[in-house]
């Protein structure tokens, strides 16, 4: 408790690594929290909802068998800070959950274990997969959630252990086992949505549309992004289950965690899946871009030799007709003092010479395949 109220103070250090904790740095407001739900259990049925959080501390200390479960929605730096003070968070794992942005993973600070999850949904809308944040504080007769986003839908969660009194009376752990279950079942529809978005990527890369470069960009950010959220769980619950002696994990909850730890590895499969196809779908518009490339410089190429043959011959045909053209241009000066102007064979000689020049240029280019 001294460490935490150290910390609030700021005594040590007024600034954390990543970010401010001092809570004064402007006029406190009131003790408002973003409490969703702040229930106490006993024998796993309600027995008591506190107004505020300092009187389920209160009833937790003169009940220390009760356990409470306390839900937050998006709260503030300042209700975090006062959250810590009552039930006596260690500073690292505030620190945390103020920072925001954690890679999933589970730490115990003395009594408290501290998890931080990644839930994920599917917006079918924008076709795009949402993740939020969520930060567990559990401690022997306490359940804290502070939850970023939507996902989980933790009132489902709160409300399937209610009507199972036999798993709830377990305590803590049953609730944080409840917690897990509830977001690795919410990567379902996640999957069945990237499958999808992939099986219609397959059709756009082989219908030749241009855009799917940037789809399946967008996507395999997506795909990397959900297996950081899933790929450390089963680790994770592997070893809240080498724990359970330690920590009082029955035989049925060990089985209920072990269930949950199957279902994270067989969705982490999935996402590696997700990952070679779609390196493979680049690979393949790759190659079928370069395919239509190719096809389309042949084509050009063919073009400008039809182009060039052309030309060929329109040059071959030019040149034919020039030459009669230079000699009746030389004829047609009306010079009087000029050879062969005044002679009798001067007219079917110039057209004789006319004649033979073009034959012989038509031989020349018919044999060189102008013509």
């Amino acid at each position: 408790m001294a460490r935490v109220k150290a910390f609030i103070r700021g005594a040590g250090r007024e600034e954390a690594p990543e970010h401010s904790m001092d809570p004064r740095a402007a006029e406190e407001p009131p003790y408002q929290p973003t409490v969703i739900n702040n229930t106490i259990y006993r024998d796993g049925r309600i027995v008591a909802c506190p107004g505020s959080l300092a009187d389920a501390f209160t009833h937790l200390k003169e009940n220390p068998g009760d356990m409470a479960w306390i839900g937050l929605y998006r709260p503030k730096e300042w209700e975090l800070v006062k959250l810590a003070e009552e039930f006596e968070l260690h500073e690292l794992a505030l620190e945390d959950a103020i920072v925001g942005s954690q890679r999933p993973k589970a730490d115990r600070y003395g009594d408290t274990l501290f998890v931080v999850l990644r839930a994920a949904r599917y917006l079918d809308e924008v076709e795009e997969v949402a993740f939020g944040e969520l930060h567990v504080f559990v401690g022997h007769n306490v359940v804290i959630t502070v939850r970023h986003a939507e996902a989980p839908d933790l009132q489902a969660v709160r409300k399937r252990m209610e009507s199972d009194p036999d798993l709830l009376r377990q305590g803590p752990q049953a609730v944080l086992y409840a917690i897990l279950d509830a977001v690795v079942d919410g990567y379902a529809p996640v999957v069945a949505g990237l499958q999808t978005d992939i099986e219609e990527i397959e059709a756009q890369v082989f219908g030749g549309d241009p855009a799917v470069s940037r789809r399946v960009y967008e996507l395999s950010g997506e795909v990397i992004e959900f297996q950081r959220a899933t790929a450390p769980l089963a680790r994770m619950i592997d070893g809240f289950i080498a724990g359970a002696a330690k920590y009082g994990l029955n035989d049925e909850l060990r089985s209920y965690l072990g269930d949950v730890t199957d279902h994270a590895i067989t969705v982490n499969e999935r996402i590696v899946s997700f990952k070679q196809q779609l390196q493979n779908i680049l690979l393949v518009n790759s190659t079928l871009v370069s395919q239509a490339q190719n096809a389309e410089m042949a084509r050009m190429t063919q073009v400008s030799i039809q182009q060039g043959e052309e030309v060929k011959k329109i040059s071959a045909w030019a040149a034919i007709l020039f030459a009669p053209t230079v000699v009746g241009g030389v004829y047609g000066m009306n010079f009087d003092v000029m050879p062969e102007t005044h002679w009798a064979f001067g007219y079917p000689f110039a057209m004789g010479l006319m004649v033979a020049v073009c034959v012989t240029l038509y031989l020349i280019f018919k044999k060189r395949d102008w013509l």
